[in-house]
């Protein structure tokens, strides 16, 4: 049975480079980073390098970019990092960020933070006024406000208008130039990494996070894009690495496997071409299951949205019926984010988007790579329909 991988989003498949490079890690290069001798220093070097490689697939300086476990500690850091020191704290983010920026901000509101979610629209966008009225209402009171917005919604790919976000941002801070209110504008980066090119110092954001197997590299890994001058309060304490950010030996392996995944992407985001095609296979997709299937819909297909994704609602049927079939078959989706799954509930995006429940609950998520091929995309366009009209005939639908 030809199986079709199709959960990009949750992860992706290494590829062999970085299989390679991990693994010429652990054979011959093991040696603690942080250790003098000249064995350690071997691995330092290497260390070093793959930062390097980050560092220019995100636009930034190599110092700016702090290893951290992956996305999720990531924007822990930054959270937390910006918000628990402050006396006077404020958050601003939205109701549809991946659960890793849901969850601190839960923890960081119970903690005493005050925290605000931006209005979205019915593509999951933020309208960069709504911030603009809201820092103008709110910024006197606070002596620290984090704005943490998504550039790309892990569920509907939809991308959202960091540009215009980050001016409202400046034109912020320079109206309170006289104040003691500091604003910083961080973004969850995760699935926008990799998929697009990007340059951190051109937008202007203070913080970016990244996670390396997104974009076919290990897991365990990732980093934080720190502006320079911009001061975070360490989360993990116990040692000096990362210029005393981030204390605890180095994942030396898997950071060089982010180092070869990273030089990889950027060779691939550099070339319009790549992500034309891509962008070509994704809408043929999206074209195949609509025509067979004539009352779906694409979640935030209003919007524009990464060439990967497509979030299609099958109404009055139950997400986890269409994967199992799915699977069966040998087709690989997910009904949102990996770190939701086992939940009965529908998607919090898609009701905070106001998709109506019966939408939500059949909602599929279909998330391809740079390596999903034409023939893949064939057999999946032939199989989706198969499994929902099966379904329909043989399974009583939600009302």
């Amino acid at each position: 049975m030809e199986t079709v991988y199709l959960d990009n989003n949750a992860t992706t498949q290494p590829a062999p480079q970085v299989v390679e490079a991990v693994d010429e890690m652990y054979r011959h290069w093991w040696g603690n980073p942080s250790s003098v001798h000249r064995f350690g220093q071997a691995a330092r070097q290497r260390v070093e390098l793959a930062r390097a490689s980050v560092a220019d697939l995100l636009g930034c300086r190599d110092r700016e970019v702090v290893l951290t476990s992956g996305g999720t500690e990531s924007n822990n850091l930054a959270l937390f990092g910006a918000l628990v020191q402050a006396k006077r704290p404020l958050l601003i983010t939205t109701p549809i960020e991946h659960s890793a920026i849901r969850e601190p901000g839960e923890a960081l509101s119970r903690a005493g933070v005050d925290v605000e979610l931006l209005p979205i629209d019915a593509d999951g966008c933020v309208e960069p006024s709504a911030l603009h009225e809201l820092l103008n209402r709110e910024s006197g009171d606070h002596d620290v406000i984090l704005v943490s917005v998504h550039w790309a919604n892990n569920e509907t790919g939809v991308v959202e208008p960091i540009d215009a976000l980050v001016d409202v941002v400046r034109a912020a801070r320079e109206s309170r130039e006289a104040s003691n209110t500091r604003i910083l504008f961080h973004t969850d980066a995760t699935q926008m990494v990799g998929k697009a090119p990007i340059s951190v110092s051109e937008v202007g954001v203070d913080l970016l996070t990244c996670s390396a197997h997104k974009f076919h590299g290990p897991k365990g890994v990732g980093a934080l894009f720190i502006r320079q001058g911009v001061q975070l309060a360490p989360q993990n304490r116990g040692g000096p690495q990362e210029r005393d950010r981030r204390g605890g030996t180095e994942n030396t392996p898997a950071i060089v496997g982010m180092g070869v995944a990273a030089e990889l992407a950027k060779a691939f985001v550099d070339v319009e071409t790549n992500i034309t095609t891509c962008r070509a296979r994704r809408d043929r997709f999206e074209r195949g299951v609509l025509d067979a299937v004539p009352d779906a819909v694409v979640n935030g297909g209003g919007a524009e949205r990464l060439w990967n994704t497509t979030n299609v609602g099958f109404p009055r049927l139950e997400a986890e019926a269409i994967l199992i079939g799915l699977s069966e078959r040998g087709v690989y989706a997910s009904a949102g984010a990996a770190c939701s799954s086992g939940s009965l509930d529908p998607s919090p995006v898609l009701l905070a988007m106001g998709v109506p429940e019966q939408i939500a609950h059949g909602s599929v998520r279909f998330s391809m790579s740079r390596f999903t091929t034409d023939d893949e995309i064939d057999t999946a366009v032939r199989v989706v329909p198969q499994v929902v009209q099966r379904l329909k005939q043989t399974l009583p639908t939600r009302v």
